[in-house]
Order: C-alpha cells, then sequence, then structure tokens
C-alpha cells in the first residue's frame, strides 16, 4: 500500500518526508513528483512503509497536521485513474471527416 500526502510545500525533499513518517515506522519508499517543465515539486507525494499497521499509524497522526507552514493531507493513496478518451468534439468522425456545422 501506498500513502498520498498533499499540500506539501514546494520546498519539501524526499529526506524531509522520510524523516518525519520514519517516526511511525520503517519506511521503505518516498516519491516527490516534479513538473515535467520546470523540474519543480508539484506540493504532493507518496510514501511507502514496512507494515500496514505503520502506514495507518502515520496517517492517523499526519493528516490534518501543520508541518512546513501548511496543512498535511494525509491517506491511503488510490490507484492511478486512467485518462479516457473524449467523445464529441472537434475531432475526426468515423468517416474521416471534421464536423463541419457551417
Amino acid at each position: 500500500m501506498s500513502i498520498y500526502v498533499g499540500n506539501l510545500s514546494y520546498s519539501v525533499t524526499e529526506d524531509d518526508l522520510s524523516k518525519v513518517f520514519s517516526e511511525y515506522g520503517s519506511v521503505t519508499r518516498v516519491q516527490l513528483p516534479t513538473d515535467r517543465e520546470t523540474g519543480r515539486a508539484r506540493g504532493f507525494g507518496f510514501v511507502e512503509m514496512e507494515s500496514s499497521a505503520a502506514e495507518e499509524a502515520a496517517i492517523q497522526a499526519l493528516d490534518g497536521a501543520e508541518w512546513m507552514g501548511r496543512v498535511m493531507k494525509v491517506n491511503k493513496a488510490r490507484p492511478r485513474e486512467e485518462k479516457g478518451t473524449r467523445s464529441g468534439g472537434w475531432g475526426k468522425n468515423n468517416s474521416g471527416y471534421s464536423r463541419g456545422g457551417y
């Protein structure tokens, strides 16, 4: 299981996050996604811990806690949703022609 950690300061590092969560058990992985264009942290991350008991303890203790000037949102991470295709719009229809409408 993975833990989602939101509303993080943009200056937080993986080491910072690991230290905070290690108070509740052994941290096995920390991931802080970055913006593709700027390389800057996106303000959220994911933490994996050695046991589900440690994860639950961390979630209970840290959700809503203030850290680095922000109130953290901490909960179980949900699987990433796949982006579906758009229907309608201005694309080509099945015949290969664009929608006109003039």
